[in-house]
């Protein structure tokens, strides 16, 4: 599993065989039940195909995958260009276009192609059934994954959205990364301090600092 991503060594190296075993035994045993199970299956590691390791710059943490049908693409906060935005992306293009200017395609593959981890803290979702999964068998992968971003000697930005984001700070190494945090781009929250606060040009700023080339967010 995992084994044709550049992320393999690293999570080789930090989990169990027995607990990698277990999550293959749990995506088997979810995609092949009764319920309709998001992203498919082919784009489950859709975040770490697209976005290797060394070429590794942002990392954005979402909580688990969209819940609806067409939505989910296996990375965190994007939806495919013929899918109306949800809400909090429709947020995070609001604070992109008042950051750095507009961006008109709902599709962030463009992102994570040029070296923006979109993760998921939990990676399957049931249909309609929004964190379901949390707490079964993912957060020790997904966990191991940011300290692997952090461990690698290359500079980064740790952009943690909402407060279940940032109980994953502790496993960044701010000494070497940047770490942004504000509340999470959803309706619910996005006007006490997500819109304003800068985080595409800031993570630009930090990443031309240390001489890494910058995102093109509007690509």
């Amino acid at each position: 599993m995992l084994s044709h991503t550049s992320w393999a060594p690293g999570i080789n190296a930090e989990l169990s065989p027995t607990y990698l075993t277990e999550i293959a035994d749990f995506i088997n045993q979810v995609y092949q039940s009764n319920q309709a199970i998001y992203p498919p299956r082919e784009k489950l590691f859709a975040a770490l195909e697209q976005t290797p390791l060394s070429n590794t710059k942002v990392v954005i943490m979402g909580q688990d995958p969209y819940h609806e049908p067409g939505q989910a693409q296996g990375l965190s906060f994007s939806v495919p260009d013929a899918v109306p935005a949800p809400p909090s992306l429709q947020n995070i293009l609001k604070e992109l276009a008042t950051d750095i200017g507009p961006r008109s395609s709902h599709d962030l593959s463009s992102w994570a192609q040029q070296g923006v981890l979109l993760l998921n803290s939990v990676l399957t979702v049931p249909k309609g059934q929004a964190n379901a999964h949390r707490g079964q068998i993912w957060e020790g992968l997904t966990d191991a994954l940011i300290k692997i971003a952090s461990d690698d000697t290359q500079p980064k930005v740790f952009i943690l959205w909402g407060r279940f984001a940032q109980s994953k700070r502790k496993l960044i190494d701010e000494k070497k990364h940047l770490v942004l945090t504000s509340v999470h781009p959803s309706p619910l929250s996005a006007y006490r301090g997500f819109f304003g606060s800068q985080p595409f040009s800031k993570a630009n700023t930090f990443l031309i600092e240390k001489g890494r080339e910058p995102i093109n967010w509007l690509h």
